[in-house]
């Protein structure tokens, strides 16, 4: 939970960023924590087979926010 959240708050801190060294800082931040967050999702797909289909989709969303922000930096 607290990685998945703190994309969302790095890039809305991003978009108020006061320069473009503290834009960078903050959508690397939230790269960083997309990829923690697939880790997570990862552990979670393999301990509970129940909540495999639900942690696969929301990997894949993670995935997509971290190839998007490596675009953006």
């Amino acid at each position: 939970m607290k990685s998945g959240t703190s994309i969302g708050a790095n890039y809305c801190e991003a978009t108020e960023a006061s320069s473009k060294k503290d834009f960078s800082n903050k959508i690397s931040i939230s790269k960083k924590e997309t990829k923690e967050t697939k880790y997570w999702l990862r552990i979670v797909g393999v301990s509970e087979s129940k909540l495999k289909p639900e942690a696969i989709n929301l990997w894949k969303e993670a995935h997509e926010l971290n190839l998007i922000f490596g675009k953006i930096k």
